[in-house]
């Protein structure tokens, strides 16, 4: 017996995504994190009591972090880093960052600037803690522990570079201790202003990439489709040939039964061969259709320019265009491994239910939901004997957004044990993955792709344990301009 998706308390299962990143976090609530920050307020406090900074110290972290925010250069910072020094206490600074082979570069002094050569420079040595050597005090500029993994090499204990502070014989232990603290603001402004810089190389490399992509990828696999219908016409060429041997041997007077066994044997082997071949045209074609659907939509341009999914939305035949594609790429992969696909019954497909989506991304979920059951479905028992099967359907909720609101509920069923209420909880998020894994291959992305597109359309996922199974499903709404069940 199949479940009915009408009885499942949908209100209690669905998980918005807010809902589910919102349990997720859960670890630190609001209130705690904000007591936290509090008591970090009061030690900093506390901290620049001890410090005790002078008015023109403190005005010289002030004016370096207002001007820092001022000019987005790299090139300024470099200078300014070195200029502050001295500006304010007539000390010559010099900064060097960490480059290829983790050796030290030198990047910028207060006598020579940035785009000018140096002329023979002495690496200085790479210290982890702030050093005073030849007259020279060496500080380490450290990055945002939190962020290193963004830079574009992987710096030692978080040590990006290196500011050399000269004469620093008569440095007093609060002197050294200010350009302590002054060394940490410029990792602090260099950090953020190298990883802006490597992002902005990144976003232009992925434009590039998006042209690359439709003039290598999309364009040329337009021409498949040209190739295939080729290919299809050729193959009815040979029902053609077939035609015209059997016309020919029937209008022939053969006497010899051997000759005349021997031509209906061939005539169909030609039929099967033709048979055959058209079959097996079919279902690479559907998988050209369906994979190159994929690419063009997982590969639009907007994603790239925007920073996220972008929708294409326009009306569709939910059953027509969405779910049966998909149910008849599974098919075979579900039957290879003896499970069965029970076909949707009465209220729970309608074939005439209608919905405004992006047919692709939402091709891609059912897409998902239908590899997963591939992969996940067990065999149970019950009133008929022991059996593994999937079963899905889309039907029209009433009113589920409101009055005169409706929604489209879509959902795939699968036998096997439930999910644990920890696993449920945690189920589309991403890189989840549950208990039930048993070996096979998968990242933990795709429940959290269906949970981020169905979010994307305003809708909802959910999951629901039933006896002898599982329901995952989706609710979209019905936008206006969409008919459902027309």
């Amino acid at each position: 017996m199949t479940p009915d998706p009408a009885t499942a308390q949908n209100d209690k299962s669905l998980l918005s995504a807010s809902e589910s990143d919102a349990r997720r976090n859960a670890r630190t609530s609001g209130r705690e994190r904000m007591a936290f920050l509090e008591t970090r307020v009061h030690e900093k406090i506390d901290d620049y009591e001890d410090y005790r900074f002078t008015l023109l110290e403190s005005r010289a972290l002030n004016i370096f972090f207002d001007l820092a925010q001022e000019y987005d250069n790299v090139f300024d910072l470099y200078a300014l880093c070195v200029l502050v020094p001295k500006i304010f206490f007539q000390k010559q600074a010099t900064l060097f960052l960490i480059g290829k082979d983790d050796r030290l570069e030198w990047r910028c002094s207060a006598a020579v600037p940035w785009d000018e050569e140096p002329g023979v420079v002495k690496e200085p040595p790479l210290v982890q803690m702030p050093t005073v050597r030849d007259g020279r005090f060496y500080i380490p500029i450290k990055g945002n522990r939190d962020l290193l993994e963004q830079m574009a090499f992987s710096p030692k204990r978080a040590v990006i570079g290196l500011l050399d502070v000269t004469p620093a014989e008569n440095l007093s232990p609060h002197e050294r201790l200010f350009f302590e603290k002054y060394a940490n603001r410029i990792g602090f402004q260099l950090h953020n202003r190298l990883i802006s810089t490597k992002n902005r190389e990144h976003l232009q490399f992925i434009r590039s990439l998006v042209d690359d992509i439709g003039h290598n990828v999309i364009v040329p696999n337009m021409y498949f489709k040209l190739f295939y219908r080729r290919l299809e016409s050729k193959i009815r060429v040979l029902r053609e040939i077939s035609t015209q041997f059997a016309e020919f041997t029937g209008s022939c007077t053969i006497d010899d039964s051997e000759q005349t066994a021997a031509c209906k044997r061939l005539q169909k082997e030609m039929d099967y061969t033709y048979e055959s071949l058209m079959e097996q045209f079919r279902e690479i074609y559907r998988h050209y259709e369906q994979t190159s659907m994929f690419l063009e939509t997982l590969l639009r341009r907007g994603h790239f320019e925007q920073g996220h999914y972008v929708l294409e939305m326009q009306p569709a035949n939910v059953q027509r265009q969405i779910v049966a594609p998909q149910v008849e790429r599974f098919r075979g992969r579900l039957g290879e491994r003896g499970i069965d696909v029970v076909e949707p019954e009465g209220k729970q497909l309608d074939p005439e239910l209608e919905a405004e989506v992006d047919v692709g991304l939402i091709s891609q979920v059912f897409s998902n939901l239908f590899s997963n059951a591939v992969k996940y479905t067990r065999e149970v028992e019950d009133s008929t004997g022991r059996r593994k099967y999937v079963t899905y359907g889309c039907a029209l909720e009433p009113d589920r957004y409101g009055r005169g609101q409706d929604g489209v509920r879509c959902y795939v069923f699968s036998t096997g044990p439930n999910l644990t209420p920890q696993e449920a909880d945690r189920l589309y998020t991403e890189g989840f993955r549950g208990s039930n894994v048993q070996g096979e291959y998968g990242t933990g992305h795709g429940l959290h792709f269906v949970r981020e597109v169905v979010t994307l359309h305003g809708g909802e996922v959910g999951y629901e344990p039933v006896e002898g199974g599982n329901i995952f499903s989706f609710v979209l709404p019905v936008r206006k301009g969409s008919a459902a069940g027309a």
